[in-house]
C-alpha cells in the first residue's frame, strides 16, 4: 500500500535559473528516493544570492499549498561554510533550507512547532560537495521527509535560528511611510504597506501617495482604471500596496528599487 505521505508535495525555490542542470539534478535526487512525490516549481529566478527576495516569494506562495507540503528553498551564498542546514515545521507546513534568514517571514507570521538541524548523514547523499548542498543535503532530506521519515530523525532541536530584519511601515499622524520590499518581473514595486494597515488608519479611503517624485491622487482597483504609461497605486494580490505603470516597468520609469520610500498621506 502506498503511504499518503508518499504522494506529498515538494515545492522548490532557488536562484539557480534553468539554463544549467542544477534544478533538474535536485529533482532527480528527490525522485530517485520517492518516485511518487509531486514536485512544484515556484521559481528558480530569484536574483542571485538574494535571501530576502527568496523569503518574500516564499511568504506569498506557501499558504496556497495543501497542509503538510514541503517547501525546499535553496538560495545559499554561505554554502560550504559553517552555516547550518535546517528543517522547520510551522503553520502545518515544512520548510527545508539553509539557516541564513530565508525563513524569516515564516518565523514572523507562523507559530513555530519544531526546528531541527539536519545532521543525520543517513538522509544525505554519500558524497557531499562544498558547493551544492541543494543536491547533496536539502533534496534528499526533503525526499525522505516526504516518505514519512520522522522529523526528529533528521537531527537535534535548533532554536537560535538566523533571522533578518523585515522593515515595518512607520506611522505618524496622517502619514504612512513604507519602503519597496520587492520588484516583480513586470517592474511593479511591492511595498510593506498592507491593505489591512491602510484600511485601519485611512478609514475614509481618501489619500495621496508620494512616490518617485510623483503624487498620485488615490488608490485604484485595477490597471485598467488608468491610461497606458500612467503611474498608479493599487493593492496587489499579495495584499500590499504596489506602484505600477500600465504597460511599462515602474521600477525603471520611476528609478526606484528595493528600499525606495513610498509615502501615503491620508
Amino acid at each position: 500500500m502506498v503511504k499518503e505521505m508518499d504522494r506529498g508535495i515538494i515545492t522548490l525555490i532557488t536562484d539557480f535559473g534553468t539554463r544549467d542542470g542544477y534544478v533538474g539534478t535536485m529533482k532527480g535526487v528527490i525522485l530517485k528516493i520517492n518516485p511518487l512525490v509531486r514536485l512544484v516549481d515556484i521559481t528558480h529566478e530569484v536574483s542571485p544570492q538574494d535571501i530576502f527576495e527568496a523569503g518574500f516569494i516564499l511568504k506569498n506562495s506557501y499558504r496556497y499549498f495543501p497542509d503538510k507540503s514541503i517547501h525546499l528553498v535553496v538560495v545559499d551564498p554561505g554554502v560550504g561554510s559553517k552555516r547550518r542546514a535546517i528543517l522547520v515545521e510551522a503553520g502545518n507546513h515544512f520548510f527545508i533550507g539553509p539557516d541564513n534568514g530565508v525563513f524569516s517571514f515564516v518565523y514572523k507570521s507562523e507559530r513555530i512547532e519544531k526546528i531541527v538541524e539536519l545532521t543525520n548523514k543517513r538522509y544525505f547523499l554519500p558524497y557531499i560537495s562544498n558547493t551544492f548542498h541543494g543536491r547533496d543535503i536539502f533534496a534528499p532530506a526533503a525526499a525522505y521527509l516526504s516518505k514519512g521519515t520522522p522529523f526528529e530523525d533528521f537531527g537535534g532541536t535548533c532554536n537560535d535560528v538566523v533571522r533578518f530584519d523585515i522593515p515595518e511601515p512607520e506611522t505618524e499622524r496622517g502619514i504612512i511611510k513604507g519602503v519597496v520590499l520587492h520588484v516583480d518581473r513586470f517592474g511593479n514595486l511591492i511595498s510593506n504597506i498592507s491593505e489591512v494597515l491602510f484600511r485601519d488608519l485611512a478609514r475614509k479611503g481618501m489619500c495621496e501617495i508620494s512616490v518617485g517624485g510623483e503624487v498620485l491622487g488615490d488608490i485604484k482597483s485595477s490597471y485598467s482604471e488608468v491610461k497606458e504609461k500612467q503611474v498608479l497605486a493599487l493593492f496587489g494580490s499579495s495584499g500590499y500596496l504596489e506602484i505600477a505603470v500600465r504597460g511599462q516597468n515602474a521600477s525603471k520609469k520611476l528609478k526606484m528599487n528595493k528600499g525606495s520610500e513610498i509615502k501615503v498621506i491620508y
